[in-house]
């Protein structure tokens, strides 16, 4: 739908000013739409946030999204379109780093290619079935995968260590151990058509730009401050109920795009409500935990000739990276991720003995003689507007629940990482997410004008 008048005339609320949001806002803005989102925090972004302050040598570093793969085409475009420069890092690709008895193990898989080439092996029956069911998610097939854990298939197959602690090592990427992550979760990730990790990009000035040059674009300024409450359909309208900073406060449009995580989708009233299998849909779907920790150093000791720049480990700190390495400066940033139990494991590290209990874990990276000069912590599990790093598909999860994430209500339309069938726990689902949620719009109030009377073919 590219025609820029299609929706003149036409209001529409989006509620979230994170990517996905902002990407629906500006094209149905484009498209003739007077567009108003509403934003529960005083920024944009939701969980793309770039940190500045407190840092050294005017450096930066990621709390939030971070990383950009190199076959994510949508958000790519997106930067390319609004005169953004990616900057190519991590060249190499994650090594990983098991726990020893002395210290611990560094070994250099070919990227992190080598070990999804080894649980594909590994699962190779499964993911033959999975790709045959052509990864739906439905059927048989898939509610057999979805019923199990990842650590009972482990158990199935008499996993050795090495390959449990290696699964036991990715809690950075699926934000839970195998003790909570469905297999099918794991065995579409390996049905994927490529695992192009040995290079990465990120948004050069900080990933926060994209958000910034997005709301930039928008004729009226985001609201902030306003936390969606209650959505009310009746007719052609739809009803928005607000909690702002003086109270509470409605707006009404034609269509409302809720691109709100699931753990807060799931806390909003619906008038009429939301089908059963929606509801479920939502009310099942948990977000892994995850600590961000920042830590700038006065050296960046990890760049070390021959020797990665991003590991995954099963040590308590999670997985880590250089954080800045694009920046100028002698001082570097290195991004510590913890997910699922490691998430509180870091949280411990840091009451028991500050950012420099984590510094202390890091002596087989080289970290012995190099001072920290600056840290930053976030841990999104306690974070009122996420409540978790991103969606975690559980063992017991329906799979059919899965499509009715993204099914649009009415005239009230769902956006988010969480909504994305490829790309979900990513920046680049959250943009495709906006991207398909403004087409669901345009479509549904053009055929809505069309039927309407006087409407015109």
């Amino acid at each position: 739908m590219g025609n820029s008048g299609v929706l003149r005339g036409r209001s529409i609320i989006v509620a979230g000013a994170g990517l996905a949001g902002l990407t629906a806002a500006v094209q149905l803005q484009r498209r003739g739409a007077r567009v108003t989102v509403v934003e529960a925090r005083d920024r944009v972004g939701g969980r793309v946030w770039t940190r500045r302050d407190g840092f050294y040598d005017g450096q930066h570093a990621e709390a939030g999204g971070d990383l950009i793969d190199p076959d994510q085409e949508a958000i790519r475009s997106l930067a390319h379109d609004l005169g953004l420069t990616l900057s190519p890092i991590l060249r190499g690709g994650f090594a990983y780093v098991r726990k020893a008895s002395r210290a611990p193990v560094i070994e250099r898989a070919a990227a992190s290619g080598g070990l999804w080439a080894q649980l594909a092996r590994a699962a190779e029956p499964w993911v033959q079935a999975h790709v045959a069911n052509e990864r739906r998610w439905e059927g048989p097939i898939a509610r057999r995968l979805a019923d199990r854990s990842v650590a009972e298939w482990l158990d199935d197959i008499k996993a050795d260590r090495q390959l449990r602690a290696r699964l036991n090592g990715m809690r950075g990427f699926f934000l839970a151990d195998p003790e909570q992550l469905s297999l099918l979760a794991l065995i579409d990730q390996l049905a994927a058509e490529s695992f192009a990790w040995d290079h990465f990009y990120r948004i050069k000035g900080g990933n926060d730009r994209l958000a910034a040059a997005l709301a930039g674009a928008l004729r009226e300024p985001v609201h902030f401050n306003s936390m969606v409450q209650a959505v009310a359909q009746r007719g052609s309208q739809v009803r928005v109920t607000l909690r702002c900073c003086g109270g509470q406060g409605h707006m009404a449009a034609d269509a409302v795009v809720l691109a709100l995580p699931a753990t807060i989708v799931r806390r909003l009233v619906f008038t009429p409500p939301l089908p059963a299998p929606q509801r479920h849909a939502f009310r099942d779907l948990p977000y892994g935990p995850a600590t961000k920790t920042l830590l700038q150093f006065d050296r960046r000791f990890w760049r070390r000739a021959g020797k990665p720049l991003a590991y995954g480990t099963d040590l308590p700190i999670g997985a880590l990276w250089d954080g800045n390495e694009a920046q100028r400066g002698r001082s570097g940033i290195l991004t510590l991720l913890a997910g699922g139990s490691a998430s509180r494991d870091t949280q411990d590290l840091i009451a028991k003995g500050g950012p420099e209990a984590l510094a202390a874990k890091l002596r087989w990276l080289g970290a012995k003689n190099a001072v920290l000069r600056a840290s930053h912590q976030v841990t999104w599990e306690d974070d009122p507007f996420v409540r978790g790093g991103y969606a975690v598909f559980p063992p017991g999860y329906e799979p059919e629940q899965r499509a009715w994430l993204s099914k649009p209500h009415g005239r009230i339309l769902f956006a988010g990482e969480h909504t994305s069938l490829r790309w979900q726990g990513y920046m680049n689902g959250a943009v495709e997410s906006g991207q398909r949620a403004a087409e669901e719009v345009t479509i549904l109030l053009v055929e809505a004008r069309r039927r309407s009377p006087g409407g015109t073919r």
